[in-house]
C-alpha cells in the first residue's frame, strides 16, 4: 500500500509501505479522505508541532473517513462508510471521568507526542480499535464525513461557553477550525455571530456560514465589551488581546486556537474589572458523535472544504493549506 510520511521539516514522501494486520478488537479501514490540520502544517513545514518533534518517519492526518476494508469480528461489513475518533484515552482519574480527553497517557491519531509516534491516517488503509469506528449514517457522504473530526473540536469549544441562546457571539480566525465555530454557534442558537480575520476570503467564507456581522483586522473596528462571547481561534497572542478587549461584562472567552509554547505578550487587565471567565478549550471527548449529526442536518458545512487533492501531490497541498486567501479545509484524497 501508499503511505505518506514526513521524514523532517519540507520532507514528505509518498511510498510503499506495509499493509497492516488488524488483531482482535481492532478493524481496518480503507481511508479516502483525509484533512489537513494546523497541527500537519507545522509537522510539515517545521518538523515540529509546539514541543513534538518528528523522530521517526511519520504518517501525519487525524481528520478522516473511508470504508471498512476489514473486521475480523465480522461486526462490520466491508465496504461500511466510516470515520474515527481519533483519540485513545489514558487511564482513568478521579474528577476527569466526564472529561477522558484530558486524562494523562493516551495518544491520538497523527501525534509525534509519543514515542514510537502515534502513526496517523494518511495511508490507503491504516489499522485502529473498533471503539473508535463510528458508522456513518445515511445523508452524510464520505467526503463530508472528513469533517467530523474538527468539527467536533467546534462543537467542544462552544459548549465550553454555556447556553449561546440569545447572545452575541464573535469568532476571531475565521480558517477551518474558525468557520466550523461559526456554524456550531449559529447552530447553539446564538442571536449574532461576528467573525473576524485578517484577510476577506475567510470572512466571505464565514457569512456563507451564517456570521452576520464580519470584520478585518487593520480595517475594520470593533468597539469594546459588544460580544457576550469570543471564541478565540487564531492562536495569536495580540487576537486575545482583542478577545479581552471587545468580551462584554462578565463575558466569556474560549481560547480555541494553540497557542505558542513560549512566553507571549498578552494584555489581560481588563479581565479584572469586567470579570471575565477564560476557559482553555482542548480537543474533545464525545462530540464526534453530535458532529456526525451535525453534518447529516447541515449541508451546507461542505463550504468548509475548498480543495480535494490527490496525496500524491501533497507538497502542492500542504502549501495550499497554508494560504488562508487561496484555501479553506484542504483534503487528501487517498
Amino acid at each position: 500500500m501508499k503511505a505518506l510520511t514526513i521524514h523532517g521539516a519540507e520532507d514528505i514522501r509518498w511510498g510503499d509501505r506495509e499493509v497492516p494486520v488488524p488483531g482482535a478488537g481492532q478493524v481496518r479501514i480503507r481511508v479516502a479522505y483525509v484533512g489537513i490540520c494546523g497541527s500537519d502544517l507545522h509537522y510539515y513545514f517545521h518538523g515540529a508541532n509546539g514541543e513534538y518533534t518528528i523522530r521517526e518517519p511519520f504518517q501525519p492526518g487525524h481528520e478522516l473517513s473511508g470504508t471498512v476494508d476489514l473486521d475480523p469480528s465480522g461486526r462490520l461489513a466491508p465496504g461500511t462508510p466510516v470515520t474515527v475518533h481519533p483519540a485513545r484515552y489514558g487511564p482513568s482519574v478521579p474528577g476527569l471521568e466526564d472529561r477522558p480527553h484530558l486524562r494523562a497517557g493516551g495518544d491520538y491519531l497523527g501525534s509525534a507526542a509519543t514515542f514510537p509516534h502515534r502513526q496517523g491516517a494518511a495511508a490507503e488503509l491504516i489499522v485502529v480499535e473498533e471503539h473508535m469506528v463510528r458508522v456513518l449514517p445515511e445523508g452524510v457522504s464520505v467526503q463530508r464525513a472528513a469533517l467530523a473530526e474538527p468539527l467536533a473540536v467546534a462543537l467542544h469549544a462552544v459548549g465550553l461557553a454555556g447556553d449561546l441562546t440569545g447572545r452575541r457571539a464573535l469568532v476571531i480566525g475565521a480558517g477551518p477550525i474558525g468557520l466550523l465555530v461559526v456554524a456550531a454557534a449559529v447552530r447553539a442558537g446564538a442571536q449574532t455571530v461576528g467573525a473576524s480575520d485578517v484577510r476577506p476570503e475567510p470572512l466571505d467564507r464565514a457569512r456563507a456560514l451564517g456570521a452576520t456581522e464580519v470584520s478585518m483586522v487593520g480595517r475594520d473596528t470593533i468597539d469594546a465589551e459588544s460580544y457576550d462571547v469570543v471564541f478565540e481561534c487564531s492562536g495569536v497572542g495580540v487576537a486575545l488581546t482583542q478577545a479581552v478587549r471587545v468580551a462584554a461584562r462578565a463575558g466569556t472567552i474560549v481560547q480555541v486556537g494553540m497557542l505558542p509554547n513560549a512566553d507571549i505578550s498578552v494584555n489581560l487587565a481588563p479581565m479584572l474589572a469586567k470579570e471575565l471567565t477564560l476557559r482553555g478549550a482542548f480537543r474533545f471527548s464525545t462530540e464526534i458523535d453530535d458532529a456526525i449529526e451535525m453534518l447529516r442536518d447541515t449541508p451546507s458545512l461542505d463550504e468548509v472544504v475548498s480543495h480535494v487533492v490527490p496525496a500524491a501531490d501533497a507538497v502542492s497541498a500542504f502549501e495550499l493549506a497554508r494560504d488562508s486567501s487561496a484555501s479553506a479545509k484542504v483534503l487528501l484524497a487517498l
